[in-house]
């Protein structure tokens, strides 16, 4: 059974009747700051790009994916609770939560514009051509990059039910896998439509002895190189390599 959670309420589906279970193989694990509260990840050119948030602790980094070292990191001003990230033209996006701005840096991270928008940022990808968003809700938006200006929303639902706690995004293939906030599911969505097509349960993903503090699952990110993904969690010491077998 598929039990995700959407504002306290517990929604049972059958995932036989309706959705299918994505299989995965973890290939590898990498060191990951267990003080990095993640967002939003992204590979870029063989290197992992990583927002964090919590006020007066949001960043954005640059890692060496082997090492798990912090090869370059700017801190956000106190005053904004960094949130998902993204590259597109070689320009790295980076939302906010409650502070209705989204900053624009280039790759050595020197601030090149902002923008401002309604409501909240919570997860951020792109397709190549728009910018893809979330805000906690069961919408999709997709945004101008040059102007931030909304292009289109799509609803994310499976069949008549909609799902909403849509987090962390990535944009692979057609489809957009989401972390399903305070759950440990991803969930495939088709792009176009907005239909969600089949789940990923990664509850016990998380095997260590590591006594401080974790959080939820969030973070995940498409490596074009390996074609496989890299994900982790609010607060993990561990990054995961996985394949998605479908």
């Amino acid at each position: 059974m598929l039990i995700i959670l959407i504002f306290g309420v517990t929604v049972l589906t059958s995932a036989a009747e309706s959705l299918p279970e994505l299989e995965y193989q973890v290939l590898a694990s990498y060191n990951h700051d267990p003080k990095a509260f993640t967002q939003g990840l992204e590979i870029h050119k063989n290197y992992l790009y990583e927002g964090t948030g919590l006020y007066n602790r949001s960043s954005l980094r640059k890692v060496d994916i082997q090492s798990g070292s912090v090869l370059n990191k700017i801190k956000l001003d106190s005053k904004y609770f960094g949130e998902g990230i993204t590259i597109l033209n070689n320009r790295i996006y980076q939302l906010t939560w409650k502070e209705k701005t989204a900053f624009v840096y280039d790759l050595n991270f020197n601030l090149i514009n902002k923008f401002n928008y309604q409501g909240e940022g919570w997860g951020l990808s792109n397709d190549g051509e728009f910018l893809i968003m979330s805000d906690g809700s069961e919408y999709l938006y997709y945004r101008n990059p040059e102007t931030f200006e909304l292009v289109k929303k799509i609803t994310v639902k499976n069949k008549d039910q909609r799902l909403k706690n849509i987090n962390e995004l990535e944009y692979q293939g057609g489809y957009i896998y989401a972390n399903i906030w305070q759950t440990d599911y991803i969930i495939k969505i088709n792009a176009q439509s907005g239909a969600v097509k089949a789940y990923l349960d990664l509850s016990g993903i998380l095997k260590t002895d590591y006594q401080g503090e974790i959080d939820v699952l969030n973070g995940i990110a498409y490596d074009p190189e390996a074609e496989n993904f890299l994900i982790t969690g609010k607060l993990w010491p561990k990054i995961y390599r996985i394949k998605i077998i479908d």
